[in-house]
């Protein structure tokens, strides 16, 4: 799924986690450094890497947040896998914070202090693997329409409307699909040959973003595992996925496509 949080299509997030991680692990390599050489200088160098760490990993944060909110797909493994992974992150820096607290700027780290790092790095490792699995086996972030699918679409609509707008007739090609956010469901709007169709967006296997799978001769298949469905009656073509999909009425009228909710 594409990022919301981006700059031309490229997520953030991934972008500025490289900061952090270089200041969390240069604040250990220095401390340690520090102790074996004696050296009030290298202790210094620790010290200002690790606030840097800190207010990196902060900044970090924000992008990371905004993918959390708006493009995780609720409900689903990496949503859960998305929570333990920030909560993770927090506490990597609570950790690294507290042991700067601890610290006086050219004074030689505590054995506990050192230790603390180590923690910090450990739990950041742990987060940064589950990262890795949201952005390559959840493609949290990977935007797959520039490979020549078509370029991503989603639609946010306020209202309560029994009847909505979600496109015209020419805006879709065949086997493009656009996401529809509308009375918080989300709804994917999509073009085979033989027309429009509609479909909730969650695989029922694990909750994956159909809108961000593929979709070909009536059958939208999950991105995450490979579930398949068809585009009209909403039953399983293929697993892992047991349950099928929720269909939705589409109807065209001059030139414009409408979603019957």
């Amino acid at each position: 799924m594409k990022s919301t949080a981006h700059i031309k299509g490229h997520p953030l997030h991934p972008i500025a986690i490289a900061l952090p991680i270089g200041f969390f692990i240069g604040t250990l390599v220095f401390d340690l450094l520090a102790l074996v050489n004696n050296s009030t200088d290298l202790a210094f160098v620790a010290y200002c890497s690790q606030i840097a760490g800190v207010v990196s990993a902060l900044l970090a944060a924000v992008p990371g947040i905004i993918d959390y909110l708006y493009t995780v797909p609720p409900q689903s493994s990496a949503k859960q896998r998305a929570t333990r992974h920030g909560l993770l992150n927090v506490l990597n820096v609570v950790i690294f914070l507290a042991a700067w607290l601890m610290k006086e700027d050219r004074v030689l780290p505590s054995f506990a202090i050192v230790l603390m790092e180590i923690a910090g790095i450990v739990i950041l490792s742990v987060a940064g693997w589950m990262g890795g699995t949201l952005v390559y086996r959840n493609q949290i972030g990977v935007d797959i329409r520039y490979a020549g699918a078509g370029k991503w679409k989603e639609l946010h609509i306020d209202g309560h409307q029994q009847r909505v707008q979600v496109a015209t007739a020419g805006e879709l090609q065949t086997n493009q699909m656009k996401l529809v956010h509308v009375d918080d469901r989300r709804i994917v709007i999509g073009r085979t040959e033989k027309g429009f169709v509609a479909f909730d967006d969650r695989c029922t296997h694990k909750g994956g973003s159909l809108a961000g799978g593929a979709m070909m001769c009536g059958t939208v298949q999950c991105p995450w595992h490979g579930s398949q469905f068809d585009t009209e009656s909403g039953q399983v073509n293929a697993g892992p996925a047991k349950t099928g999909i929720t269909i939705y009425r589409v109807s065209e009228d001059n030139g414009i496509v409408y979603l019957i909710l």
